[in-house]
């Protein structure tokens, strides 16, 4: 899966958390994008099982998304936490580990977990 649908997912399972219900308007707006990408991204994430869409409906989370948007959230907070711990600011630690949740291996992420437990 792509950087990107990781971002979206994990933008819908937010949603949903806070507010119950993820429309199309809601994700561009939280993630800066066009409605039309959203609704691209949405296509891509149905193909995948991702996701569930009614037209002109909320956005929902098969089960299987919502472990990996569970998952994805987990690694973003994990890295914030991180990164906080270093001394980075809330939000550039938030905006770094949005970029490092996608690309850091399994094997990094249990040695951060480990050290952010211990510190």
């Amino acid at each position: 899966m792509t950087q990107s649908l990781e971002d979206y997912l994990e933008t819908i399972y937010r949603l949903i958390t806070e507010n119950r219900v993820a429309q199309v308007r809601d994700i561009a707006k939280s993630l800066g994008v066009t409605m039309p990408s959203v609704v691209k991204a949405i296509r891509e994430l149905m193909k995948l099982g991702l996701v569930t869409h009614e037209p002109y409906g909320g956005v929902d989370l098969t089960a299987k998304g919502k472990r990996v948007a569970k998952s994805v959230l987990s690694r973003h907070r994990l890295l914030t936490s991180f990164l906080m711990k270093l001394g980075v600011g809330q939000r550039m630690a938030d905006r770094d580990a949005c970029l490092m949740e996608h690309i850091l291996s399994a094997e990094t992420m249990d040695k951060i977990r480990i050290f952010t437990e211990k510190h």
